[in-house]
């Protein structure tokens, strides 16, 4: 008889499990719902693919990130394993035809998201489905308590009615105790297991630092950690700013965020993880699905809206289990502005209304228009057009993403689409009077069917190939096609899409549950309170007070978080902090200068003494210390 680990050497070729892996599995092959928190680098995916393996039929993986639901397509399908995905953006008959190869058997896993799921030709599919399990990744989204709930998660459990006999897997990083138990419930699951993989991580130290000039203390930082990082910030343009600062500093650094082009992105991200560069500077659009192990420092440049996410985030540097470094940095200007920030980011019904009737008209979306219609959106360009406030512009279409009227998707790809719009005597009369466009239709006619019934994708990497012509070239006769009324082109676009769950209906008569809002902004001021007790936190482990705010019970201090060390850590003597306080003052007197340089001038000091010592003569007004971080008399 075949055994999972037997599974796992012939198709990953790993040796043996990584901790819980082989208990999930077994739970799933006995057939219980099960519920795992694997934290990041956890090894999530084997839990559901390895079982899959041994079943007849086919794994539903139901996840909301597009490149995940990619990358791990293309990853099965290098090891010879069949597997498809379903996610928004595709087109009716692409849709089909996987679920046709699904039907008849030519599938081991099928990646759909959860708005896919409540579509009705996927439905219409499922009775002939041989579906053997249904993973859920990204659990906690299901949970309007947790810090990334999405409605179309709520949805999920109807498919378990077309599939009464199946187990359901369900998996996160991240979830507090609460959010466990919604996950449960939501999901229908009965009896369910459990597995938690503990929380603590004793290879990876955790500090915070309360300072002000940023930039200079991330490259502080990266000059004295050694190996590959990564930077996180809130705003696109500071990304590029850090950046610039790092190059100056002699560390290679690249930006990414989603307002990039999808080639770009993929090129900086490829560059990283090729150690190409050493640090990437990003939103918190980078990292989901990418298993770097050897990434020694995760520095938060802007503190997060939530722990479960800095710790998702943090959790991406020491996943070899070598010596790693998470680091936050804060001021309590920051904090005091976040707090500010609030009533923003859960605006009032009108504002809600405002901005959605905003939106049509910038869409043009007439009354009645169907739902499942997708918009190119720049939300820059929208408030700027409706001098609306940015952040509650994105709040209001948050919000109306969270009661299931509109999507708003930062990085969905839309292939090129093609239809030929006149007969075909017409066409062949074309033809004759422009020879040199002659190869481009009979190729769109030989490789794409029904281009002349309904709009179908086209690949111009595809047809470029069989023309041996670049893709530029191919995308201009096709605009060409299209300006002489040959065919309808719709270039391909990887713009951010505003995507419409809901028939467009008149401004007043939108539905919004006011009562659920502010019940997820009480939800949200909890989470935001557990980031400024953790920042403000000089005397607990960093490692107890993350793991208890999951639950977990962590009796031992880590011993190498920041507030662990500074217990170990001897104070300065009286007669050395005199004579390194007199060297400071001196060095001062001769030029001001940041920390980074004063610490080259005593290369005899620890740089802990050094710390000590200039915060006390800060504090006691001796010396000063500048926005730009410069120390001065």
């Amino acid at each position: 008889m075949i055994t999972p680990s037997a599974i796992l050497q012939q198709y990953w070729g790993y040796h043996q499990f990584r901790p819980l892996q082989e208990d999930i599995v077994n739970a799933v092959l006995a057939g219980k719902d099960t519920l795992a928190l694997l934290p990041t680098g956890g090894g999530k995916s084997i839990c559901f693919q390895v079982p899959a393996m041994m079943k007849p039929g086919l794994c539903l993986v139901v996840t909301p990130l597009i490149a995940l639901m990619k990358d791990q397509v293309q990853g099965l399908k290098k090891r010879d394993i069949t597997a498809y995905s379903i996610y928004s953006g595709m087109q009716f008959r692409e849709v089909e035809k996987v679920l046709e190869a699904a039907r008849r058997g030519g599938c081991k896993f099928l990646y759909v998201s959860p708005e896919r799921l409540q579509s009705k030709l996927f439905q219409s599919y499922c009775d002939g489905l041989p579906v053997n399990m249904i993973a859920v990744d990204e659990a906690h989204c299901i949970s309007q308590w947790g810090y990334d709930f999405r409605p179309a998660y709520l949805k999920i459990a109807d498919i378990r009615s077309f599939f009464p006999d199946v187990s359901v897997l369900a998996l996160t990083a991240s979830a507090v105790p609460k959010v466990q138990q919604d996950i449960c419930e939501k999901l229908l699951m009965k009896q369910p297991e459990l597995f938690k993989k503990s929380f603590a991580r004793p290879n990876l130290s955790y500090s915070v630092i309360e300072e002000n000039a940023k930039p200079v203390k991330v490259a502080h930082i990266l000059q004295r950690v050694p190996g590959c990082a990564v930077v996180y910030c809130k705003s696109r343009k500071r990304t590029k700013e850090i950046v610039e600062l790092l190059q100056q500093q002699g560390i290679t650094a690249g930006y990414y965020h989603a307002g990039l082009p999808q080639k770009e992105r993929t090129a900086r991200q490829e560059a990283w993880i090729n150690n190409e560069i050493r640090v990437m500077v990003c939103t918190n659009a980078f990292g989901m699905g990418i298993d770097k192990p050897d990434v020694r420092v995760v520095i938060h440049f802007d503190i997060p809206d939530s722990l479960e996410a800095y710790y998702q985030e943090a959790g991406r540097a020491g996943r070899d289990e070598q010596k790693a470094y998470a680091v936050m940095l804060y001021n309590e200007g920051e904090l005091s502005d976040m707090k500010d920030r609030i009533d923003l980011q859960f605006p009032s019904m009108e504002a809600i209304k405002e901005v959605y009737q905003c939106i049509v008209n910038y869409l043009q979306v007439p009354v009645g228009s169907p739902e499942g219609l997708y918009y190119d959106f720049d939300i820059n360009d929208f408030a700027r057009t409706f001098q609306l406030n940015i952040t509650v512009a994105y709040s209001a279409i948050r919000l109306l993403e969270q009661e299931g009227i509109l999507q708003l998707s930062e990085s969905v790809f839309l292939p090129s689409y093609a239809e030929f719009v006149i007969n075909k005597d017409t066409l062949y009369k074309f033809e004759e009077l422009h020879p040199l466009l002659e190869p481009l239709i009979k190729t769109l006619l030989r490789t794409y069917e029904g281009i002349f019934d309904h709009p179908v994708p086209v690949y111009e990497r595809q047809i470029g190939r069989i023309l041996l012509t670049e893709d530029d070239e191919i995308m201009e006769h096709l605009q060409l096609l299209h300006q002489y009324g040959i065919i309808r082109y719709q270039p391909r676009t990887d713009k951010p899409q505003l995507y419409f769950l809901q028939e467009r209906r008149q401004t007043q008569l939108l539905r919004i549950d006011t009562a659920r809002i502010r019940e997820r902004k009480q939800a949200y001021e909890e989470r935001l309170e557990a980031v400024f007790a953790y920042a403000r936190n000089r005397h607990v482990c960093r490692t107890q007070e993350l793991v208890s705010y999951f639950g977990e019970v962590f009796k031992a201090d880590c011993g190498v978080c920041d507030v662990c060390l500074k217990k170990k850590a001897a104070p300065v003597d009286r007669q050395a902090f005199t004579n390194i306080s007199a060297s400071v003052v001196a060095a001062l007197k001769i030029q001001a200068q940041p920390f980074t340089a004063l610490i080259q001038t005593m290369p005899e000091v620890s740089e802990d003494d050094l710390i000590e010592v200039v915060q006390f003569l800060i504090a006691e007004e001796k010396i000063k210390r500048d926005a730009d971080g410069i120390l001065h008399l």
